[in-house]
């Protein structure tokens, strides 16, 4: 196959938008999707938030229009898992299980991933009530009671957001304390539309079709009981995809890639990272795809200069 010019790990909005761009640009492109092929949209239902899409569109069916695009241009795209990736000399090796693949540059894109509980029908819920992103599918839960899962400044910034939307918002920590900042905590403490209910672990999610309310339990007594809503919001974090570059590429003390000031390029030349997985503030489609034209023309020169 000999050496690409750019390898893309990450088939999100991201990675999508960096192959449209490197394709349209002449460079000889692969893309492997990974382990959640189209990224976290895949899980999401109406998107109505994508610049473009004025009647809204599936999740599912926007990663697949971008995928179509970046393939219409040449993208090689994979339903590879990269295992392994070598970043100590030019050219840089990539490994999956079909073989080992040489690149001049590789653009990250490999997302992050929402924390979640764990419970057994909460993945069967994602979507239908169950979600892990207040700007994307609050406006949803208009006149709703939902509740907000975590202790976090997250958490409460969450609940505010919702209160544009819902009619009661509650709050639900594991604990009695809180980690948010106190000036956080207080502002959705003070809030009419917001309840806080602390020592309360949620064990369970209810509904069949739909989320109709959460079973909790008292982390004091062990007494269970079933809270009604029509909505349940997971802020207890998210953790970049970020296992394969320990050790080699710079990052923040939970694992976001660090990239340079007004740049996607990492520590490493000809390696770039967009998208969620340098991304802990917007963390949104939109900027993951602008992120990724980003990195292209940054390869995009990277690639002239090595060249000439």
């Amino acid at each position: 196959m000999g050496t690409y010019d750019v390898i893309i790990i990450g088939g999100g909005p991201a990675g999508f938008s960096a192959g449209v761009y490197t394709a349209r640009a002449n460079l000889k492109t692969l893309m492997f999707e990974g382990e959640q092929p189209g990224g976290q949209l895949t899980t999401t239902t109406d998107v109505e938030n994508f610049v473009g899409f004025p009647e809204g569109i599936m999740g599912p069916e926007l990663m697949n229009r971008m995928r179509e695009q970046a393939k219409r241009f040449g993208v090689d795209d994979r339903f590879e898992i990269v295992t392994a990736v070598d970043l100590s000399s030019q050219p840089y090796k990539v490994t999956t299980a079909s073989g080992d693949y040489f690149t001049k540059t590789v653009i990250i894109a490999t997302g992050a991933s929402a924390k979640y509980l764990g419970l057994e029908n909460e993945r069967r819920l994602q979507g239908r009530g169950v979600t892990a992103c207040a700007t994307c599918d609050g406006f949803f839960y208009k006149d709703k009671e939902v509740v907000v899962i975590g202790g976090g400044d997250s958490a409460m910034e969450e609940a505010l957001f919702l209160t544009k939307f819902a009619t009661k918002v509650t709050i639900i920590n594991r604990s009695k304390r809180f980690r948010a900042s106190p000036i956080m905590f207080d502002r959705a403490n003070d809030h009419p539309k917001i309840t806080i209910l602390k020592n309360k672990k949620t064990v369970d999610v209810l509904g069949e079709d739909k989320v109709t309310g959460v079973r909790l339990e008292d982390a004091q007594t062990g007494e269970q009981e079933d809270y009604p809503c029509d909505g349940m919001f997971l802020a207890i974090g998210h953790k970049p995809n970020t296992g394969l570059f320990a050790d080699v590429l710079d990052m923040n003390e939970v694992g976001y890639l660090l990239t340079k000031p007004d740049s996607t390029a990492t520590n490493l030349p000809g390696v770039f990272a967009a998208g969620d997985v340098q991304d802990a503030k917007y963390r949104q489609a939109i900027t993951a795809a602008g992120t990724g034209c980003m990195a292209a023309l940054e390869a995009q020169h990277f690639i002239e200069n090595m060249d000439s």
